[in-house]
């Protein structure tokens, strides 16, 4: 949270791009650095039910994500990039409510877990299947990540150009399309609770595969619907596949949680310096009719074996 605040106070009164980048960089590290700790941390909180956990805890992160659109366009537009600097209030909340976490996870946690000497929970899989189900996974966080970064970087540039929309209006749209982003992650993991995994991951990416290719050839109106119904089925997955991997490798969960958010952050950093230069070349719209067809990777979750979960209640 302390990188955070910095990263914020820099790009308030960031005077050139090299200030922005480093500014980005530090909101970017503070990140980082939270989200596979706390993970394993929601997970240990959750009573044994690991995906309504997880769900919990990352729309915490996805609803902050739909609210900055709707904050650019209600305090920074009006009035100006020194504005940014009001949220580094947020982080001294963060940075306290931590240290209340920190002090209950210092209560709670065995011992013997803390020092990392716990007892290895043994994987309900062959060394083979875990090693192939992980790489089926990365592929899905791939296409997920990669399509997202194209939908939501470029999305206020794309109603712009096509429509000719205003940028507050624009702004507006993408926090429609990120709340129903947060909205559909508390799907995902309570429903993987009850019926497995495998069905939530499969639904969730390659389920919107219809709505990703008819995207960019629809008006405002049905872009806008079709923006919903994908930021709400599309974010049911990342709780789903967390928590199978984490189900794969037991004994292995910081590891586990730092891998795949590693893996999405960077996907999501790549997919929009990539996608950003495809967009140079050609245009905005040209990159959307590409990507629609990240989704049907989706088609390779059938690889994945039984969740864990189905497998013992079946």
């Amino acid at each position: 949270m302390t990188s955070t605040m910095i990263g914020l106070l820099l790009l308030a009164f960031a005077p050139n791009y090299v200030t922005l980048l480093v500014a980005a960089a530090f909101v970017g590290l503070g990140s980082a650095v939270f989200h596979p700790e706390s993970a394993r941390i929601a997970r240990f909180a959750s009573g044994g039910r690991h995906g309504f956990a997880q769900s919990m805890f990352q729309v915490g992160g996805n609803t902050g994500s739909a609210i900055g659109p709707l904050l650019a366009a209600l305090i920074i537009a009006p009035y100006g990039q020194h504005s940014i600097a009001w949220f580094a209030i947020a982080t001294l909340i963060g940075i306290y409510l931590l240290f209340k976490v920190s002090r209950w996870y210092a209560t709670n946690m065995p011992s013997m877990q803390r020092g990392g000497h716990a007892h290895a929970e043994a994987s309900p899989y062959p060394r083979n299947v875990v090693i192939g189900a992980i790489i089926v996974l990365l592929v899905l966080i791939f296409s997920k990540y990669f399509y997202i970064a194209g939908i939501s970087t470029f999305y206020t540039f794309y109603l712009i150009d096509k429509f000719g929309v205003s940028v507050q209006d624009a702004q507006m749209h993408l926090f429609i399309f990120l709340f129903a982003s947060a909205a559909g992650t508390l799907i995902g993991g309570p429903v993987g609770d009850r019926i497995g995994r495998k069905p939530v991951i499969w639904i969730s990416i390659l389920g919107i595969a219809p709505f990703a290719l008819a995207l960019p050839y629809v008006n405002l109106f049905w872009t806008t619907a079709l923006m919903i119904v994908i930021g709400f089925v599309l974010s049911s997955a990342f709780s789903a596949i967390l928590v199978f991997a984490q189900e794969l490798m037991p004994h292995k969960i910081g590891m586990i949680s730092g891998l795949f958010f590693g893996f999405a952050f960077g996907m999501g950093g790549l997919g929009a310096a990539v996608l950003g230069v495809l967009a140079d070349h050609t245009s905005i719209a040209y990159v959307y009719k590409t990507i629609a067809f990240l989704p049907l990777l989706g088609c390779i979750a059938f690889l994945l074996p039984k969740s864990p979960r189905a497998t013992a209640t079946a």
